[in-house]
């Protein structure tokens, strides 16, 4: 059935813990028509939060010092800039283990109780995205940055609830250059926990298995990431500027609209996106240096539109993945069933050509995407 998602009556912060909560929402501002959903989503949040310790025991009992067998693969890039849809195509091989989208709205309540809220959870998702109707299911593949809002509150997605600070997130938890030393340890703790679950929920009985990451807030902060993991391997997709913005003014407005506690205009989200955008872009590019040879991979999603199966083999041989014949047939089964998909068409505005060639110019020119 699913609730209608613009008329959700909470947001994602039921599935927090009370620690978390209280960090992310103390001193924040909640705009009067949304005291309804910030009180309701508070009170499920407390009683839900009470099983939390539940899965912290178990956790420590059977993962906490258990090391990973291998290092993750990260999917970077933009929002909007296909990172789902090769997220879901290389989830299809059975090596690669992955937060699901229950796990990002409930994660802790993972180890325990699962079977209680999982079909509850299914029952209130909606069956698809609101912004382009890709799938949505309790099992399905999500990027993890949801349930690291869940879990700790230095996450850039602390956005989606407080839209007027979007700015202050993004410098200090998207790109990280104003986190304190503090904050990206606590990061890091936080990190590694989510992914030794995911893996334990997803493949605990895949001989083998590697933990496939897809979480553009990720691309600004690879240096973390290869501290944490020094052998990672990391994908990053970059797609037609002009596309990516009106995706984003789009995915934005209408995904963030049911789960913001407070609103800014549109064209202060306009700004925003342009702004973190090049910040987001910036920061990769910086930090890139730090991905050792032969571990990056970078691709147009053009490219993957084009052939997903010859991308995909690419990608298994230059990042030196196992499996990949193994792995072919599902992965084939997957492309070829998503070949009917209509994907949103956008007419460039000339607003639109404005704003990007403006701000987004130099993106266009390093990419070779021919200017309007």
């Amino acid at each position: 059935m699913g609730f209608e998602f613009s008329k959700l009556p909470v947001n994602t912060l039921i599935g927090a813990d009370w620690k978390t909560f209280k960090e992310i929402t103390k001193g924040q501002y909640v705009a009067p028509d949304k005291r309804t959903k910030f009180f309701i989503t508070k009170c499920i949040c407390r009683i839900l939060s009470v099983a939390a310790p539940l899965q912290e025991r178990r956790y420590r009992k059977l993962l906490a010092n258990k090391p990973l067998e291998h290092d993750p693969v990260f999917i970077l890039g933009h929002w909007r800039s296909g990172t789902t849809f090769v997220h879901n195509i290389l989830a299809q091989d059975p090596r690669f283990g992955y937060t699901t989208t229950y796990q990002t709205v409930f994660p802790h309540l993972m180890m325990s109780l699962q079977w209680l809220f999982k079909p509850l959870a299914g029952m209130a998702m909606p069956k698809h995205r609101p912004t382009d109707n890709m799938e949505l299911a309790p099992d399905l593949p999500q990027e993890e940055e949801f349930a690291l809002h869940n879990t700790c509150p230095y996450t850039y997605y602390n956005f989606w609830i407080y839209p007027d600070k979007m700015q202050e997130f993004c410098d200090r938890f998207l790109t990280m250059k104003k986190a304190t030393k503090e904050e990206i340890a606590e990061f890091k703790e936080k990190f590694e926990k989510l992914v030794k679950i995911s893996m334990w929920n997803s493949r605990r009985d895949v001989k083998d298995a590697q933990y496939l990451s897809k979480n553009p807030p990720h691309t600004g902060k690879v240096k973390t990431l290869v501290e944490m993991y020094p052998n990672a391997k990391f994908i990053y997709l970059i797609r037609n500027p002009y596309t990516v913005f009106e995706s984003s003014r789009s995915f934005f407005s209408n995904t963030i609209a049911p789960l913001e506690l407070n609103s800014i205009p549109m064209d202060q989200m306009e700004q925003n996106i342009l702004r973190n955008y090049m910040e987001l872009y910036d920061a990769y590019q910086e930090q890139k240096k730090y991905i050792p040879k032969g571990n990056l991979v970078e691709i147009r999603f053009e490219d993957v539109e084009a052939d997903a199966m010859g991308l995909a083999e690419r990608l298994y041989k230059e990042l030196s993945l196992p499996g990949w014949e193994e792995a072919r047939p599902f992965i084939e089964k997957y492309v070829e069933g998503k070949k009917g998909y209509k994907k949103n068409k956008y007419q460039y505005d000339p607003r639109t050509i404005q704003l990007v060639n403006e701000h987004w110019g130099r993106v266009l020119d390093e990419w070779g995407y021919e200017r309007h």
